[in-house]
């Protein structure tokens, strides 16, 4: 999918995949229909791609800042990257 948002081109075929809570048996039925998946651009700008089998929904793009792309990494449980490869070397500990 590929969409244009305040004068950026958001490209999924363009950017890596960091995670996604689709389900690895090509459905996404235990998600009621809808699947999300974290990307980063090769800029290092993060996006959410949200897809849907529902009729009368579209799927859509949205960019998020890293702080949330942070947040929603730990929330999905199908990580494509680590830590230190989505987001640098240079995270704090805790």
């Amino acid at each position: 999918m590929r969409n244009l948002i305040n004068g950026k081109i958001y490209d999924t075929d363009k950017s890596d995949v960091v995670a996604t809570n689709d389900f690895s048996d090509g459905t996404n039925v235990h998600n009621r229909g809808r699947t999300s998946t974290l990307y980063r651009t090769k800029k290092g700008q993060f996006f959410t791609l949200y897809e849907t089998c529902w009729q009368g929904e579209q799927n859509s793009i949205e960019p998020i800042s890293s702080q949330e792309a942070q947040e929603i990494y730990s929330d999905m449980y199908d990580q494509k990257m680590t830590i230190e490869e989505a987001f640098g070397d240079n995270l704090e500990e805790a």
